[in-house]
């Protein structure tokens, strides 16, 4: 009998704003190491369950298990990447200290960050081809090398489970390269990585795994199974445009 506990588990999630549902009734389980792709048109609520299932937003109902305990007790075990837009680039503050921030959930409440630290976030920028800028401003990097100093902090909080909110979502090929290079590296490593994605042409390439999600939850599995052409018609309605191919292998062109 397998009494492997998930990495995560999602019972009967809701989220609302202003008592209308965004995320309504959704409930899933993953298996560990894998490459987890969310997907679904604009407003299907996909960065919304990131937050909730952290805590950032407030549930209306529902039940987050992270390796079957509640969040607040797991978070050394969980790394974030948020959405670019969401942060205040413009805070003075350089690449290496941005990273070592990742760290200091393993600190103690009276501890700062010394030398065994700061080399760890070194370690992380140097997988993210970013050493060379530990002491850039943040604000005088570009979109890509934002994205990935914000990769290195992650890499250095060293979780089991990652959520990353749209982490390809306006870089440059030599970033998404070493997006993609980061998320095999870390599934190598038995880590679980679930990305909110918006490029449903490289969904087969990138991910194990893909959820199917419009406010409530479509599909979830492995991408073969649940990455058809059916199954997208229903997530995303007369908004998506489908060329041809098999119903389990679709020639995509994207949302409209």
């Amino acid at each position: 009998m397998n009494t492997t506990v998930a990495p995560l588990e999602v019972n009967r999630l809701t989220v609302a704003y202003q008592k209308k549902p965004v995320v309504e009734d959704v409930s899933f389980k993953i298996p560990e190491g894998k490459l987890i792709g969310i997907v679904g048109p604009n407003g299907a609520g996909k960065s919304t369950l990131i937050k909730a299932i952290l805590g950032l937003l407030p549930a209306a109902a529902g039940d987050v298990r992270i390796y079957g305990k509640p969040y607040k007790e797991q978070r050394k075990l969980v790394g974030y990447v948020p959405q670019r837009e969401s942060v205040d680039w413009d805070f003075p503050t350089n690449a290496l200290d941005v990273v070592t921030m990742g760290t200091y959930g393993r600190l103690g409440w009276f501890q700062r960050p010394g030398a065994r630290e700061r080399a760890s976030a070194m370690e992380a920028l140097e997988k993210v081809g970013m050493a060379a800028f530990a002491d850039r401003q943040i604000s005088q990097l570009s979109g890509g090398q934002q994205q990935r100093i914000f990769l290195a902090r992650a890499l250095a909080q060293d979780a089991k489970l990652y959520f990353m909110d749209e982490p390809f979502v306006g870089v440059d090929a030599a970033t998404e390269k070493a997006i993609v290079a980061l998320l095999d590296a870390l599934k190598r490593e038995g880590k679980t990585v679930l990305v909110v994605h918006h490029d449903l042409a490289t969904v087969a390439e990138y991910f194990d795994w893909v959820m199917l999600l419009n406010k409530t939850l479509v599909d979830i599995g492995p991408t073969a199974d649940a990455f058809t052409a059916e199954k997208l018609q229903h997530t995303y309605g007369g908004k998506l445009t489908i060329l041809g191919g098999s119903s389990d292998s679709p020639f995509l062109v994207g949302a409209r």
